[in-house]
């Protein structure tokens, strides 16, 4: 299974929750910080990122790690287990490779840009100006500005808006499961809604008392919904 972070996300920031989930499911696990992230090579001072970073991601870095750590997708298919940026990376890939993926699980994934997750991450860039919230961030990542103001301009840069994967994800085979909290801060259930109207085979999770982060804020809960999601497909229940 291979964990794709939040958009300020970083392996370390997982925490624990990948061993979790590869204990409860009985598979090996494959965690990574992305370029900018983490312990990986921080952006260049002068790098912005492009509107298409997350197709990026998708099509060309996780291929291209996978490759490097010899793991052959067409005879070793993995699960794809996503967060946020990382769902909606997840969902590009499992598209763009519809006969290399076993399955996929995004968490509060992004398939359009709402006027939601623009404010939220407005605020965020008030709250790393003003508040502590550089140096929590300095805990996961080797250069916290890195990791922020590529996320914080790309999410805030005003073409950005039109930023769509709606008609992308149709080409998805793979089984599917989308997760959300019913307060999340960064989008409306909109967005795993319409993931379930153009992937019929996806089953949708919306829980209670849970914001952006389910695998933090509902961990058992998830864990158990996945587990089960999982066991299903292997035992080749695909109805």
């Amino acid at each position: 299974m291979v964990f794709l972070h939040e958009g300020l996300g970083s392996l370390s920031m997982w925490k624990d929750f990948p061993q979790r989930l590869c204990d409860a499911v009985g598979c090996r696990g494959l965690v990574y910080s992305r370029p900018g992230y983490g312990r990986s090579t921080p952006r260049a001072r002068d790098e912005a990122w492009g509107l298409d970073f997350m197709h990026r991601q998708a099509q060309q870095v996780l291929p291209a790690l996978l490759a490097a750590l010899d793991i052959d997708t067409t005879r070793d298919r993995p699960w794809l287990f996503g967060h946020s940026d990382g769902g909606s990376i997840a969902l590009l890939h499992a598209a763009a490779f519809p006969d290399r993926v076993a399955g996929a699980i995004v968490l509060a994934p992004h398939i359009l840009v709402e006027d939601l997750s623009v404010a939220s991450i407005a605020k965020a860039r008030e709250a790393y100006r003003t508040t502590d919230l550089k140096a929590r961030l300095a805990k996961y990542h080797d250069d916290p500005d890195s990791a922020f103001w590529g996320w914080n301009d790309i999410w805030l840069h005003p073409p950005f808006k039109q930023w769509s994967i709606e008609d992308e994800i149709g080409a998805i085979t793979c089984p599917l499961l989308a997760v959300q909290g019913q307060d999340d801060e960064y989008g409306t259930l909109e967005q795993i809604r319409g993931i379930g109207r153009r992937v019929p085979q996806t089953e949708l999770l919306e829980l209670p008392a849970c914001g952006h982060s389910p695998h933090r804020d509902q961990p058992d809960a998830l864990v158990a919904a996945a587990t089960r999601f999982i066991t299903r497909y292997r035992q080749g229940d695909n109805a």
